[in-house]
Parts: structure tokens; sequence; C-alpha cells
């Protein structure tokens, strides 16, 4: 069931409600008991983390890692090792 937020036009308190989805919305305020709660429109709490996502979903900019590290630098090696692999000029 999801939490909804409401908040009176009355007296500005603010009340969160675990309700159905299809429950009628509250109408009287918990603090003065006048009918003026309305509902308010929030965001929804959580993130898509772990495996099974694709790389790109819900990711802006040069973020490569949300779960991790800030931003992976270009040519560290992804498999956990902490040291680049040393390079051999002949």
């Amino acid at each position: 069931m999801p939490i909804y937020e409401y908040q009176c036009q009355s007296c500005g308190h603010e009340h969160e409600a675990l309700q159905k989805l299809g429950a009628d919305p509250i109408l009287i305020c918990p603090a003065c008991t006048k009918p003026e709660l309305m509902k308010k429109i929030s965001a929804a709490g959580f993130r898509l983390k772990g495996t099974g996502w694709y790389e790109t979903d819900f990711k802006s900019g040069n973020k490569k890692n949300v779960a991790g590290d800030a931003s992976p630098t270009p040519g560290t090696p992804k498999t956990g090792s902490s040291t680049p692999a040393s390079s051999k000029s002949d």
C-alpha cells in the first residue's frame, strides 16, 4: 500500500497516511478537524540497483556506476583490482 502525503489548507499541518490505491482521500485534518486536507503530489522514493538493470537506466551525464564510487576513471579495470596492470614497452 502506498503512503500518501496530505497538507491542511487551513492550518498548514502535514500528514502521511497509508492507504489502498482505491481508497477515498482523507478530508478532515487531524490537527484542526476542518475539512481542508488536500493530497500532495510527491515522487517515489526508490532506486533500481543491482544486477539485471541496463547501465544506462536512470543515469545522466558521465555516471557509470551509481552504486559504487563516484565515477570510474577511463582505463581502470572493472574487475575489482585496485592497481592498474603494468604495461611493457619494448
